[in-house]
Order: structure tokens, then C-alpha cells, then sequence
């Protein structure tokens, strides 16, 4: 047909550009997309203050990577307040119930200015000499802190008895907006409930070294569904933490209901992986195969069920086998460990019986 007029050859020639840029555009954000995802679960490497790449060969090198880690996770959650934010804890004890087993004391702590969280205390009767202690952080439940307690209908989720039962001083404070503990995401000083649940949890292991019952040394965290990933995001900012059990309370981002993370967006968890991030798991600076990295060498377990609708198992699985040699790296193999019961999104004996053995372990 002939070589097309001059004036439409010059615009062809102008589309074409604009079609190749729009193609090398779009490749370049996949390839960025691919290697931000294969960063997330190949965790030895860290970059330095130029962006270069560098194998992590020693601890030191996985305090680089560490440090990386916990620095993503503020871009979504907000930062970590600065330990100058504590205020004298002035704890006040409401009520004083006293079991066969244990004292189960109604309290609240300050956990900053003009702040108090509202939380039960269970004390064993019978102790020799200091005890360890747990965190108890309670699911997606109303009446917050006191299902783990036993006030709810859930016997399976009354896990702060169970180890108050077994000889632990267990903790459980209300998650914000949850139980007794009105608080307004809107005028927040936080840019997520999930930093401020870290805080507030900081300030519950602050509160716990204060007792003269307890071995400041053996403390550890368990939760069930929003308490397990609540237990596992103040683990990866408090190291006093030493054993860490989360139920039902993660899986990948990409696995998360096929990668739609909408779950995650309310201001009580974490408005900004919407708001910033759109959404998309690439895109969100940190997940979960980096958090359970962070716990290295300190013990964590995962209770991962079969049949939950929540949190997607082979998720779990890809996190523990990408955390796995972080664990071997710092000579802690046997420090990592998942439980795969055969259930849906609960906590039932057979599983509770693994997770108890774990901080029994560890604690003990």
C-alpha cells in the first residue's frame, strides 16, 4: 500500500512510543511488584543505606534485616510511641474475685495520658517462689477481655484460666473499642489500633514486672484470632516477650482471602494498608513471613487449623518455612514450630493441649 503521508507516519511513530513506554511501565511495576513479594520471604538478605543487597551470614547481619522489618511495619501501623510516652502505670484494682484455683483481680492501668486500660489480673493460689506470666489477648468479641477469662460462653477460649489453672499469672487487657474500654479511632493519636493495641500490650508486660509474683524473665503471649496476631505484632516490638502462641491469627497477604485484605482496613487494625497501599498485598511494605522472622531466636508457635475461614493454611505454612532458616541462623530450630489441628477457626482441647505444652516449655 505504500508508505502512509508524512503527517501520519510521524503520529504512528508517536503511538508506538507511547504503547513501548506504556509496556515498559507496566513490566517495570510487575518486576518491582515480583522482588518486593520475594523480599518478604527471602529473609536473608538486607539492604544497606544505598539500597544495595547483602546476604545475612550472622546475627548481626539479621539485626540489619530486623531492624528493616519493624521499620515496614511502622509504615502501616504508625510509629512505635518513644519510651519518654510512659506515664506511672497507678494501677487500680476494682474487684477482687477469688477462685478455688486463683484471685481474679478487675483492674485498669494507665498506659499513657488521660488513657486507662481496662484488664483482668489472674494470680494462682498456690505458687512456690516467682512465676511466669502471660499475656492473654482476647478475639473479635464484645465482651473483650472476659472471654479469656471465662466470663464468655466459649470454654475453649477461656485460655487465661486455663493457664491460671496450670500455675501462670495470666493478664487480659481489653483491645480498644472492646469490652469496658471506650476508645475513638476518629481523634486517636494513633494512626492505627493496631499500634495502639502494641502500646497498650507494652505497657501490660511493663505492668507485669511490677508484681512481685512474677519472673520478669519467663513471660510469654497466646490469642485467638485478633489476640494472635495481636500476641505476634507486640512480640515483634517487645523482645521481653520469650514464648509467643498465636491460634487462627494469620496468613500471608497473598493468601488472605486471595489477596484481598479489606479485613484489615478498619481503624481498629490498619486503615492505611487501604488508604496507602491499596489494598494490594505487593504493595503493603511488610507480611507475616517477616513477623515470625522477628521473633528469632525467642520461641513461637503456630496453631494453624485445617478448616479455617480466616486464615488460609498453606499461608501459615509458606510463613514458617520462610522464617524457618532465620531460626537455624541463630542455632533456634527448635524454637519455631506450627500445630495443624483438624478444625475450623477454634481453639478446642486438642489444640489447646499442643499450645500449653509449648509455653510449658519454654516458661517453665
Amino acid at each position: 500500500m505504500g508508505r502512509p503521508p508524512l503527517q501520519n507516519w510521524g503520529a504512528m511513530k508517536t503511538e508506538r512510543s507511547f504503547i513501548v513506554l506504556l509496556i515498559s511501565s507496566v513490566l517495570c511495576v510487575l518486576l518491582n511488584a515480583s522482588q518486593s513479594l520475594a523480599d518478604k520471604n527471602n529473609l536473608l538478605t538486607y539492604r544497606d543505606s544505598r539500597g544495595h543487597e547483602h546476604p545475612v551470614k550472622n546475627s548481626a547481619d539479621w539485626d540489619k534485616r530486623r531492624s528493616e522489618i519493624l521499620v515496614h511495619m511502622q509504615e502501616v501501623m504508625g510509629p512505635l510511641p518513644a519510651a519518654s510516652q510512659k506515664v506511672p502505670l497507678d494501677m487500680l484494682v476494682t474487684e477482687v474475685v477469688q477462685t478455688p484455683h486463683y484471685v481474679r483481680k478487675k483492674l485498669t492501668y494507665a498506659a499513657e495520658k488521660d488513657d486507662r486500660v481496662p484488664a483482668y489480673l489472674l494470680i494462682p493460689l498456690e505458687r512456690k517462689g516467682k512465676l511466669p506470666a502471660v499475656l492473654c489477648l482476647h478475639q473479635t468479641v464484645a465482651i473483650g477481655k472476659g472471654e479469656p477469662v471465662g466470663l464468655g460462653g466459649k470454654p475453649n477460649l477461656a485460655y487465661a484460666v486455663h493457664l491460671a489453672e496450670c500455675g501462670y499469672v495470666t493478664l487480659a487487657p481489653d483491645y480498644p473499642s472492646f469490652g469496658d474500654y471506650k476508645y475513638d479511632f476518629a481523634h486517636s493519636g494513633y494512626q492505627s489500633g493496631s499500634m495502639k493495641a502494641i502500646w497498650n500490650n507494652i505497657r501490660a508486660i511493663d505492668l507485669l514486672e511490677t508484681l512481685p509474683e512474677v519472673d520478669s524473665k519467663r513471660i510469654g503471649c497466646i490469642g485467638h484470632s485478633l489476640g494472635g496476631h495481636n500476641a505476634m505484632f507486640t512480640a515483634a516490638f517487645d523482645t521481653r516477650i520469650q514464648a509467643i502462641v498465636s491460634n487462627c491469627g494469620f496468613t500471608s497477604f497473598p493468601k488472605y482471602y486471595s489477596g484481598n485484605l479489606k479485613g484489615w482496613t478498619s481503624d481498629r487494625y490498619m486503615p492505611r494498608i487501604v488508604s496507602a497501599y491499596e489494598s494490594r498485598p505487593e504493595k503493603v511494605p511488610f507480611d507475616f513471613p517477616e513477623v515470625v522472622a522477628c521473633f528469632a531466636p525467642r520461641a513461637f508457635l503456630a496453631s494453624a487449623p485445617l478448616h479455617d475461614d480466616n486464615f488460609e493454611v498453606s499461608g501459615v505454612r509458606d510463613c514458617i518455612a520462610a522464617a524457618r532458616p532465620v531460626y537455624e541462623l541463630l542455632g533456634a530450630k527448635d524454637k519455631l514450630s506450627a500445630n495443624y489441628p483438624d478444625c475450623g477457626h477454634d481453639f478446642p482441647p486438642e489444640a489447646r493441649k499442643v499450645a500449653y505444652e509449648w509455653l510449658d516449655r519454654w516458661l517453665k
